[in-house]
């Protein structure tokens, strides 16, 4: 039986001081003054129209609030401000609830810091990637060294007690201690989250079109695992593939995405899914992707608004929650996905058997020897 999970809300800031050649989100360089007044109010819109098509019953606010982009940050604090009493007037956030906005160290000012913790955010996501300004060149980064240092501690000048680092390995000619001292540096600033993750070369992307010579498979395996010893041993716990925390600080809106919850998408190119537990139908929603076509429309931002057919739902569920160090429960799956557990028993089975999966006490997880070859293991779900 399908059940309504907990309900999210992620906002897209379509803009950046300039496009990273390694980026293959929706983006676009700002060319002249945001519209920033303009586009809070679209967001406004767009989250009344969303909101007005939902069963929402008993509804006690959104579990988290995101806001990422493209580049946060180069709004003010007075727009987050406006944004956040909107949604709490109209919906709620729950009392407690993790609101993270992305900040990109080349567009963070002290003051600017000081208002989003005033305007209601509590945490922060520095887009740091790494600490040589040599390598961050090389990734088309505006940002320094330095400067991610200064965002940092901007950050905790401000009173953010929980923020995250967002940290790259594996970048065109590093050498594994290069990668291994970005990490020593990061984990000296205190941060509750980190997300570690190897760079890799997305379609779409100038990178893709010439791309810039990585390190051998050989040498990011071993930086891979010398960093997670350095990482656990600085009390951080892996919970997800590139995600670890010190306890207690895992990314509860991450969390929802990864176990197939909920979650309303506003702004230019934001996705969106919802349960529907009467009809017994999910769908996802894509929002007009264009910055210009976004705010035109004030009839419909709809893009596209597509079923989650019940033969998809299974690969959509396992190809997050097989990400995470603790997997599902089989209670999850089956309220998630309005299917029952033996629609995958049997591949279940055999994984565990081949040592890629464990099932105990109704939960099943991912081996170490599972997460090396993640892909393989999920596509033994695609044929039912």
């Amino acid at each position: 039986m399908l059940e309504q999970p907990p309900l999210s809300l992620y906002i897209h800031i379509p803009w950046c001081l300039r496009k990273c050649p390694y980026c293959d989100f929706n983006s676009h360089a700002a060319t002249s003054q945001l519209p920033e007044q303009e586009y809070v109010s679209a967001l406004c819109q767009d989250l009344d129209t969303d909101l007005s098509s939902l069963k929402l019953a008993d509804f006690s606010g959104f579990h988290s609030v995101f806001i990422g982009g493209g580049t946060p940050s180069l709004f003010s604090a007075r727009a987050y401000e406006q944004l956040l009493d909107h949604i709490r007037k109209k919906v709620g956030i729950e009392r407690g609830a993790e609101i993270t906005l992305e900040v990109n160290p080349g567009a963070a000012e002290a003051e600017k810091f000081r208002g989003y913790r005033q305007a209601g955010i509590n945490r922060l996501s520095i887009g740091i990637q790494s600490f040589h300004t040599d390598y961050l060149a090389k990734l088309g980064r505006i940002h320094s060294g330095p400067e991610a240092e200064k965002a940092i501690e901007l950050a905790l000048a401000a009173g953010f007690d929980n923020f995250n680092l967002d940290l790259m390995h594996g970048l065109p000619g590093q050498s594994i201690e290069e990668g291994l001292e970005d990490l020593k540096k990061a984990l000296s600033f205190g941060p509750t989250h980190l997300s570690w993750y190897q760079l890799t070369i997305e379609p779409n992307t100038e990178f893709y079109a010439r791309p810039p010579p990585l390190p051998e498979d050989d040498l990011l395996a071993e930086m891979q695992d010398s960093g997670i010893e350095l990482i656990s041993e600085a009390g951080f716990r892996r919970y997800e593939v590139s995600a670890y925390s010190q306890p207690g600080y895992q990314s509860q809106h991450n969390l929802n995405y990864w176990l197939f919850g909920d979650y309303l998408g506003i702004g230019a190119g934001a996705h969106g899914k919802f349960s529907d537990p009467d009809t017994g139908l999910i769908k996802r929603t894509r929002k007009k992707r264009q910055p210009a076509h976004y705010l035109a429309s004030e009839l419909s931002r709809l893009a596209e608004v597509d079923p989650v057919l019940p033969e998809e739902r299974t690969l959509e569920f396992l190809l997050n929650s097989l990400r995470l160090v603790e997997g599902f429960c089989v209670d999850e799956y089956e309220a998630r996905t309005g299917l029952g557990f033996s629609h995958i028993a049997k591949q279940v089975e055999s994984l565990c058997d081949r040592g890629l999966l464990t099932k105990k006490n109704d939960r099943v997880r991912t081996t170490a020897r599972g997460f090396s070859m993640l892909n393989s293991l999920i596509s033994e779900f695609i044929e039912q």
